[in-house]
């Protein structure tokens, strides 16, 4: 297999999200599940795309951690997109994708790869008490909450708890307890917990960070599928329209910045985008 290393949702290398892309040929069979695992954890970055094509403008995706299949990743559809792009010379124009959340359009740009959420799903809002145990897991308070918006459960193909801060310097102080996040992530059936900042600045929608202890990433720099997720709780509480770019800046605290954006469709399709770049390239015998 042919196997990569992207930046995804930045133009600049080592900043980003990084994610392995593995790609297969048409007639390729996947790897046995406990070997797509090992390599994700070989890789040591926090998703792994295994890519193989299903026919024209068609893949199947399968996205690994290191602890296991999951069923789906947006930076790691980027990356996907961004190494057949930039390496294989693929077209820009429209795509699809079959995955475990759901088959999936993507449209390849220049300078950006868009991605369809699966439908949005507002799970449940939490009530006080759940919120305070939550911030209580970054050494926060209920007072940091912001008075327009709570706390809830949303998705977009994967389930996060969405944790909205009222200030920069509350989103920088928050310090997980990753025992504990666990336990709640596993509580509340969720990827883990999205925290965001509804940011003050002229074409920023939200600073975020996001940790997804459960699944094996204490911190991740950028994540599609979360925003995704974020923006369709925003939607529903009209803090978002539909057919704005919205714009979510997520890794700044660990130096590795990144830009992910995000759309709704007239019929509330979110789409996430960003672009990447390719900085290793190799191959693996299997």
């Amino acid at each position: 297999m042919e196997l990569y290393v992207v930046d995804a949702f930045t133009s600049q290398m080592f900043e980003g999200n990084q994610a392995g892309v593995a790609l297969l040929k048409e007639d390729q069979a996947f790897p046995q599940p406990e070997i797509m695992r090992k390599i994700a954890g070989e890789l040591k970055h926090s998703e792994t795309a295994f890519v193989k094509p299903m026919g024209e403008k068609q893949y199947h995706i399968r996205y690994f951690t290191a602890e296991g299949e999951i069923n789906l990743c947006g930076h790691a559809t980027v990356s996907s997109f961004v190494v057949m792009r930039d390496e294989k010379q693929l077209p820009q124009g429209d795509y699809s994708i079959h995955t475990l959340a759901g088959t999936l359009a993507i449209t390849v740009e220049a300078k950006s790869i868009w991605m369809e959420m699966a439908s949005g799903e507002l799970v449940k809002w939490l009530t006080p008490e759940e919120s305070e145990e939550i911030y209580a897991a970054y050494g926060l308070t209920i007072e940091d909450r912001p008075q327009e918006i709570f706390p809830g459960i949303a998705s977009t193909g994967l389930a996060d708890i969405l944790l909205p801060v009222n200030s920069r310097e509350a989103l920088s102080r928050a310090v997980q307890n990753r025992e504990k996040v666990i336990a709640l992530s596993k509580r509340y059936q969720v990827v883990g917990v999205h925290m965001f900042y509804l940011a003050e600045e002229d074409g920023v929608t939200a600073e975020c960070r996001n940790f997804a202890p459960a699944v094996g990433v204490d911190e991740e720099s950028a994540t599609g599928t979360a925003n995704g997720a974020l923006t369709y709780l925003l939607f529903t509480t009209g803090l978002v329209k539909r057919e704005d770019e919205n714009i979510f800046i997520q890794g700044t605290g660990m130096g590795k910045p990144s830009v992910i954006r995000s759309k709704i469709a007239p019929d509330e399709t979110i789409f996430i985008g960003g672009d990447g770049v390719v900085s290793i390239r190799g191959e693996i015998d299997q």
